[in-house]
């Protein structure tokens, strides 16, 4: 009896899966091009190196896997699966492919953009890890000036940053809201600055490079707050009023939960949105696909609303 294993290898490995996939020794032999007693002269070795029977060849002649042969055909698996994915990565460095990607995308950006984006990522780069943050305003440009992220898609700042690389992938509506309660939807049609008369939910920059600027700010009375999500939440509750991108609360407007405000000094404005990158470092192939990924999206989108 064998008490330490021997080191299988994966010709073995791949002769056994083989034997599993075409359900006998000949046909094994016909798939890789090899006789019969290659195969199971492999089999045979395997199962010395390992110091176990992989299958019964006793009560069926069609081979059976034994216990021992179904964890064998498991752990056979996984590490097959590991070195087609070793080996896919390394051509892909050798063909210039990054090995993983940093993403920061700005919390605006539509989540339907998000999904479609990361999801076709998924298959067409299954080898390259994706690590994904989500900031708002300056804080995208930040990490990408910073390095932390290569690539990132963002809104519009006051003005251009060196070292920085914009495309345009379109933009998002933003709608000033409130909930039924609020004074400003009970008002119907309101006069100019009635807004300022009212606590303005308005969404941190957590970055230093729009410190102290304001973008749509028009109250007096502001809650600052560090995620879009509290937003949408205080909003539905009736603390105050507030602009929103239009995808994330198209069914709150449609159900009555939110209503669109009639402001004349707030009637909502689009919100641009760039693919960002330093000029040091341009994007490599997967990123490249990103970013067109990103355009097609907004084209596609101008299309069906023309």
């Amino acid at each position: 009896m064998v008490s330490d294993p021997g080191r299988p290898t994966l010709d073995q490995l791949q002769v056994f899966l083989a034997v599993i996939e075409a359900g006998s020794f000949a046909g094994a032999g016909r798939a890789l091009n090899r006789a019969t007693s290659v195969v199971s002269y492999a089999i045979s070795n395997l199962e010395a190196q390992l110091g176990l029977t992989l299958f019964d060849r006793e009560s069926t002649r069609k081979p059976q896997l034994t216990e021992a042969g179904r964890m064998v055909l498991a752990e056979s698996r996984i590490i097959l699966a590991g070195v087609d994915t070793l080996r896919a990565k390394a051509k892909g460095m050798l063909q210039g492919l990054e090995s993983e990607l940093h993403l920061v995308v700005d919390v605006l950006l539509p989540e339907e953009r998000v999904v479609d984006a990361l999801t076709s990522f998924r298959e067409q780069f299954p080898t390259v890890l994706l690590h994904v943050h989500v900031e708002t305003l300056g804080a995208v440009t930040k990490l990408v000036l910073d390095r932390v992220a290569s690539l990132g898609v963002s809104g519009p700042l006051d003005a251009p940053i060196s070292g920085i690389e914009r495309i345009r992938i379109g933009s998002v509506k933003m709608v000033p809201v409130a909930a039924p309660s609020h004074p400003l939807a009970l008002a119907g049609t309101n006069p100019p600055g009635a807004g300022r008369d009212h606590i303005q939910l308005v969404l941190t920059d957590r970055s230093s490079l729009t410190k102290g600027r304001d973008f749509a700010v028009i109250s007096s009375r502001t809650w600052r707050l560090a995620d879009l999500g509290s937003k949408h939440m205080l909003l539905k509750a009736g603390i105050g009023w507030g602009n929103m991108p239009l995808p994330m609360i198209a069914d709150d407007l449609a159900q009555g939960r939110l209503i669109a405000l009639d402001m004349p000094d707030a009637r909502g404005a689009d919100y641009f949105l760039d693919v960002i990158y330093r000029t040091d470092t341009p994007p490599g192939p997967a990123a490249s696909w990103l970013t067109a990924r990103f355009q097609s999206q907004a084209g596609i989108a101008l299309t069906a609303s023309s």
